[in-house]
């Protein structure tokens, strides 16, 4: 059958591992997405999980309300307070996140602009003040804590904003079988640190990481390293498939 206008075929070879045909017209439109006004602005499907009017999306770890400050539009760790999470769980997402290590540098290695990102709860991507900063490899800015150091260290100075975009997929399990692992890909400030690089299991400090069966999804959890370390415009993207409406 000749195309018609543009919309497709109904009779072109079955692509593999899809019940549509090359170019097939009645193959589902991917849904519509307004990108947000500015670069790093939420778009228009985006989560909004901190627009720097409160922390009413947040708890903190173990129940209560968080115990983070609000400055200049950003959240702020107050020391010894403890993790915050979000109330909302997410499984697959992009996620966009910005923050600023104190301006005033104090201590050296990790005692230096620390925190973390824990994905589901569980799975570190670190935060730290990494301008020459040495410390170990898979402990410097952006590594998967424990496992991977980042592919090069893209760090700002201290006291500048910085960017993480990160693309996360859940490991998948069958009852208390791993069927597929966690993948992660991360830029900081525009700079690819990881591609799709997959997860020994949840992070640990100075163990082995390993998995175990646990849920879908979780929360987006940001930790108190005891270092006033900032976030602003977070925002999150459950992610589906092209074909899915």
């Amino acid at each position: 059958m000749a195309e018609q206008q543009g919309l497709g075929y109904s009779d072109t070879p079955r692509l593999p591992d899809s019940p549509y045909g090359v170019h097939d017209g009645a193959r589902p439109q991917p849904r519509i997405v307004t990108p947000g006004a500015t670069p790093g602005a939420p778009p228009s499907d985006a989560v909004v999980l901190f627009d720097g009017s409160g922390l009413e999306a947040w708890t903190r770890v173990g129940g209560g309300p968080p115990g983070w400050r609000l400055v200049d539009g950003a959240m702020e760790v107050v020391p010894k307070t403890g993790n915050i999470e979000t109330r909302a769980h997410f499984g697959d997402m992009q996620l966009h996140l910005e923050w600023a290590a104190p301006a005033e540098v104090r201590g050296e290695g990790q005692g230096r602009g620390n925190s973390g990102v824990f994905l589901m709860g569980l799975y570190e991507i670190q935060v730290l003040d990494g301008y020459e900063n040495p410390t170990y490899a898979d402990g410097i800015t952006g590594a998967i804590y424990g496992q991977y150091p980042p592919r090069v260290n893209a760090c700002r100075p201290p006291g500048e904003w910085q960017v993480y975009d990160i693309a996360w997929e859940a490991p998948r399990f069958d009852g208390e079988t791993l069927v597929a692992p966690a993948f992660v890909t991360v830029l900081l400030n525009g700079v690819l640190l990881h591609h799709r690089q997959p997860l020994q299991g949840p992070t640990k400090h100075r163990q082995l990481a390993a998995y175990t069966p646990h849920a879908a999804t979780g929360p987006l959890q940001l930790q108190d390293h005891r270092d006033p370390v900032r976030f602003r415009n977070i925002w999150c993207r459950p992610l589906t498939d092209a074909d899915q409406a």
